[in-house]
């Protein structure tokens, strides 16, 4: 990315009532003065006419003023709440662009901007993208979360845990004959690790339900062919998704439909029925479908007959509800069925969204998570990692050094949740929990 005054429209094209265009860097005052003709006060909505720059007038709007620092970007910040008309929109960008020094802005170069000018970290930046993609009330209240600082609160609070076990293993190496630095001190420092261990250890165990919150919890139809698995994911997404036919092997690929069940994703992914077969593209769309049930949160084993529906426990699949399909059609009770079914009329349906909206809140319910993205996860994994190998060390003693140089590989993993690693924050620990240089 380069340099420069950037603007963009911010709002979604089409026509609206109000559109919103932004500008940020350093002649976004003289973008203020060239199209609105004055400058507002600072974070005060002002009515103005917006002319061009042959002083044709484009539209009335409102005009906001942000100036630097405190601003989305941390640079001088305009923004434009002009009519959504098309024409309009189009007209005063125009207008916008033409004061010299000022060019479109590139995808995500505002967020871009307020990460380099620190007003965002890495993980909050993150937090934006998921609420901007949030579908379901979950994700919007992760996202917001982890948009506030969630993570970057966690990470502070466990890097003042262990900030000052490292000031103590520092404070062996650097000066061995303080009367502050003793053995017992790195006893408590050790036992201080071992507990902030069993945190990191707890907070890695959230992990999954923070992703399935954001990517959603997966629910593989599966089952042989014919048993309406197409029938049921259009059911249940309440429109025609799959190709439904009374020929076997018509679903030769996974589909996915994604759904809000109480507030929750839910991923249904219609599969390939599953049986021997020699056409070459049906065998793969078998093999996919294994693998997305060995993949799967849940998987919905459906069948009609007594024969397959006991072929639910050799899916090899984690958790797997046996469903009787087609009671409409034959309403002997299949022994082993956790739901009997009736995709075309209706039947038994309202108790299995029921189930599956209680399975979701189990798998991704409860407070916002704190690990939301694979890197968190890795972060944690790493900072876990660094914990365990200082705690491997027997004594603490006799290899100051080594214990450090893992501590250090820990801050160094919570320093990744910002995406800035620093060192200070050691040094002044260290300096402020001894009476060094006494």
């Amino acid at each position: 990315m380069t340099a420069g005054t950037i603007a963009s429209v911010s709002t979604p094209p089409g026509t609206s009532g109000v559109a919103v265009i932004r500008v940020s860097g350093e002649r976004a005052r003289e973008v203020a003065l060239g199209v609105a003709g004055k400058l507002p006060a600072a974070r005060r909505a002002t009515l103005a006419t917006l002319s061009d720059q042959s002083g044709d007038p484009l539209d009335r709007a409102l005009v906001l003023w942000f100036p630097a620092p405190q601003s989305f970007t941390g640079e001088d910040v305009l923004e434009l709440q002009v009519h959504g008309g098309r024409a309009v929109v189009a007209a005063v960008l125009d207008a916008v662009l033409a004061v010299p020094g000022t060019r479109p802005a590139e995808a995500g170069e505002f967020t871009r901007r307020a990460f380099e000018n620190g007003r965002l970290d890495l993980s909050e930046v993150e937090g934006l993208g998921d609420l901007l993609q949030a579908e379901t009330q979950a994700q919007r209240r992760q996202a917001f979360g982890l948009f506030s600082g969630r993570l970057t609160s966690e990470a502070d609070r466990l890097q003042s845990l262990l900030l000052p076990i490292l000031a103590q293993v520092e404070a062996t190496i650097d000066f061995p004959d303080e009367g502050d630095v003793t053995n017992a001190a790195l006893v408590a420092a050790r036992g201080d690790l071992s507990r902030l261990a069993e945190e990191v250890s707890a907070l890695l165990a959230s992990a999954g339900r923070g992703e399935r919150v954001r990517d959603g919890v997966m629910v593989a139809i599966a089952g042989p062919p014919n048993a309406g698995k197409s029938t049921l994911l259009n059911a249940l997404a309440r429109r025609d998704v799959a190709i439904v036919s009374p020929q076997a092997g018509t679903t030769r690929d996974s589909l996915e439909v994604h759904l809000d069940l109480g507030g929750m994703a839910v991923v249904l992914v219609d599969t390939a029925g599953l049986r021997d077969t020699a056409d070459p593209v049906e065998a793969e769309g078998i093999r996919r479908t294994r693998q997305r049930i060995a993949g799967a949160d849940l998987t919905l084993w459906l069948a009609t007959d007594r024969a397959a529906l006991a072929q639910a426990s050799q899916t090899g699949a984690g958790a797997v509800w046996p469903v009787q399909t087609q009671i409409d059609r034959d309403d002997h009770r299949l022994d082993g069925a956790q739901h009997r079914i009736s995709a075309v009329t209706g039947e038994g349906m309202a108790a299995l969204i029921e189930a599956l909206t209680a399975f979701a809140a189990e798998q991704a319910g409860g407070e916002p998570a704190v690990i939301v993205h694979r890197r968190h996860r890795l972060i944690v994994e790493d900072l876990a990692a660094a914990v365990g190998a200082a705690l491997s060390i027997q004594n603490w003693d006799e290899a100051p050094e080594l214990v450090a140089e893992q501590l250090r590989g820990g801050l160094a993993a919570l320093g990744r949740s910002r995406g800035r690693i620093g060192t200070e924050a050691m040094l002044d620990q260290l300096f402020s929990a001894f009476c060094i240089g006494k």
